[in-house]
């Protein structure tokens, strides 16, 4: 048991998250640990809120890009929950036997837009063409070598014929965040983001939506990991998945599956 509560410490503390005080590591402890996909951070933080209050130890909630996350848990990271952005991380974690069998599921869907910074001049209808509205400068993605909403981006540029054109000027992002990050700054003139992403910022306006059938099917799947320790990983798994955990996502914006 301590063995096992010090390997959990570690983790939180390479994940960034402060141990403030040993009644606080803990708490911790017996909290569920979800490493989530950095497009969850209001709702996940809100589905974590919502168990809270019903009495439960508030679960901790790691965010970063779907890529890292898992590559955590290949290199033995310990915890409770995973949230992909996308199917193929969780497929890896899986292919190593690293989830506990039935407990995966997909529940959340999203789409990508388009945007740049809220109050921009020039004209982004969509009588402009994909290509030409990208083509004047940098363009903000999550990495589209590895992070879920990158490869979508690049799956849909592709599609419509306009990566060739963007392609060059493609600023990388370590997530999703990151990317949109770049056009809150002024760094990037557009950025294509998640629309939950978008929604989340005030300091962004969406100029497109791309098609659903330009990239593949958004969608988030979960599962418990096998390193799982806290009593309540199980119980907050299912919450997420309940009509209940389902309508907070929504509030957000994410698509129910």
């Amino acid at each position: 048991m301590t063995d096992r509560r010090i390997d959990r410490r570690a983790v939180l503390a390479g994940m960034g998250v402060a141990v403030l005080a040993p009644r606080l590591a803990l708490a911790a402890a017996r909290a569920p640990l979800v490493l989530a996909a950095a497009s969850l951070q209001e709702s996940m933080t809100a589905a974590a809120s919502a168990w809270a209050g019903k009495g439960h130890a508030r679960p901790v909630c790691s965010f970063a890009a779907s890529s890292a996350l898992a590559r955590q848990i290949a290199a033995g990271a310990a915890a409770d929950l995973f949230v992909s952005a996308d199917e193929p991380w969780m497929d890896d974690i899986a292919k190593r036997g690293l989830i506990v069998p039935g407990t995966r599921a997909s529940f959340l869907g999203n789409r990508l837009v388009v945007v740049r910074p809220r109050g921009a001049r020039g004209d982004a209808g969509p009588r402009v063409p994909l290509a030409r509205l990208l083509g004047g400068g940098a363009l903000a993605l999550a990495d589209p070598d590895a992070v879920p909403a990158g490869k979508y981006a690049r799956a849909s540029l592709q599609k419509l014929g306009a990566w060739d054109a963007v392609s060059p000027r493609v600023v990388r992002g370590e997530s999703v965040r990151a990317a949109l990050a770049f056009v809150e700054r002024g760094a990037a003139p557009f950025g294509i983001v998640y629309a939950t992403d978008a929604r989340a910022s005030a300091l962004v306006e969406v100029v497109r939506v791309l098609p659903d059938d330009s990239h593949p099917p958004i969608r988030y799947p979960l599962a418990r990991l096998k390193t799982a320790s806290s009593p309540d990983a199980e119980p907050f798994r299912r919450f997420l998945l309940s009509g209940e955990g389902r309508a907070i996502f929504r509030r957000f914006g994410f698509l129910p599956l």
